[in-house]
């Protein structure tokens, strides 16, 4: 059930940690990039050996030190399969560059082992059956949930708009290796966002500078958060559906905060299965909206227009994102 709170009660803050990518229809299985380094392991590694091995034969030093630290090494020596996504020791230095710190040993250990855990996908997937779309990561966010991790194939392969792939099907008896020259840090809603081509000019709503909102700030706190986050094109629609309004610019600040509070629910993390016809919830805007799961998820607003789910469940730290194909509108 949702939870009617609203985000008066969701004041503690949290920092951006990453980008992420664009978005798109769940699916993890295509073409990967082959781009070798000579420093990296080639794709002749054998088989005789499990995941851990394979890292500690290749120099994966500050890899296997966090895993051995946290004691995943020894779920990554297990049956499996899975699929790793390697960082190298220099992706690990960007990280600690990137966070100003000056040792994994300023990482909590509950910390480490989520982001180490991001890396870690349920499964064998070779290079061949890589494809653009949203992938389960091992890490877990809001009630047990799994962080969804987004595959990129535009230029090569990138993880979260982030970690790109410089050494694939790196293989192992327990699963295969994709060797990333980046850290992939856990995205929370407003990163998802931000990063996602997808979502631009619902970005470029909720940073307008004349927002008496703060969003980004809002979005980035504790949460959990329930986000219904319309595509460029729905928001492309509203444009055209408005005589007076040709740009986002148009839209009047009162209208758009509105608006933009009517797409999110605070207090829980609800994935799509666990919605039920006729659920009502609160929205951040102060009104309700109505949800059904007949035939897909579908949000009737206000005026009694419909919108569709067209991408559920996109996990990250604090709230689940749902693409929607229509701005709802509250009672204006």
């Amino acid at each position: 059930m949702f939870y009617l709170q609203t985000f008066k009660k969701m004041n503690k803050k949290r920092n951006f940690l990453t980008l992420l990518v664009a978005f798109s229809m769940v699916t993890f299985f295509t073409a990967c990039n082959d781009d070798d380094d000579d420093d990296m392991p080639t794709t002749t590694t054998t088989e005789s050996t499990t995941i851990v091995d394979v890292a500690k034969e290749n120099n994966f030093t500050i890899l296997v030190s966090a895993l051995e630290r946290v004691d995943l090494d020894a779920v990554l020596m297990g049956e499996g399969p899975f699929t790793v996504f390697a960082p190298t020791d220099e992706a690990f230095a960007s990280l600690l560059t990137e966070l100003d710190i000056d040792g994994l040993d300023k990482v909590d250990d509950a910390t480490l082992k989520e982001i180490l855990l991001n890396h870690v996908v349920s499964g064998k997937v070779t290079s061949d059956m890589l494809s653009a779309g949203y992938v389960s990561t091992m890490a877990s966010g809001p009630q047990d949930t799994k962080i969804s991790a987004l595959v990129d194939l535009t230029d090569g392969v990138m993880i979260n708009n982030r970690a790109k792939v410089a050494t694939p099907d790196v293989m192992a008896s327990n699963g295969v290796i994709h060797v990333v020259n980046k850290v992939i840090t856990i995205p929370n809603s407003v990163d998802a966002a931000l990063a996602n081509p997808s979502f631009s000019i619902l970005v470029a709503a909720l940073t307008r500078d004349d927002l008496t909102t703060d969003f980004v700030a809002t979005l980035s706190a504790e949460g959990p958060f329930t986000i219904f986050a319309p595509t460029d094109k729905a928001f492309m629609d509203l444009l055209a559906g408005n005589m007076d309004w040709n740009e986002l610019s148009d839209i009047p600040v009162s209208v758009l905060e509105s608006v933009l509070k009517y797409h999110v629910v605070a207090g829980d993390n609800v994935e799509s299965t666990e919605i039920t016809d006729g659920m009502m919830p609160e929205t951040f805007e102060g009104s309700t909206i109505t949800i059904n799961n007949t035939d897909g998820v579908k949000i009737t607003d206000a005026n009694g227009d419909v919108a569709t789910v067209q991408i559920p469940n996109v996990q990250t730290s604090n709230g689940i994102i749902h693409a929607i194909d229509r701005v709802i509108i509250p009672q204006l």
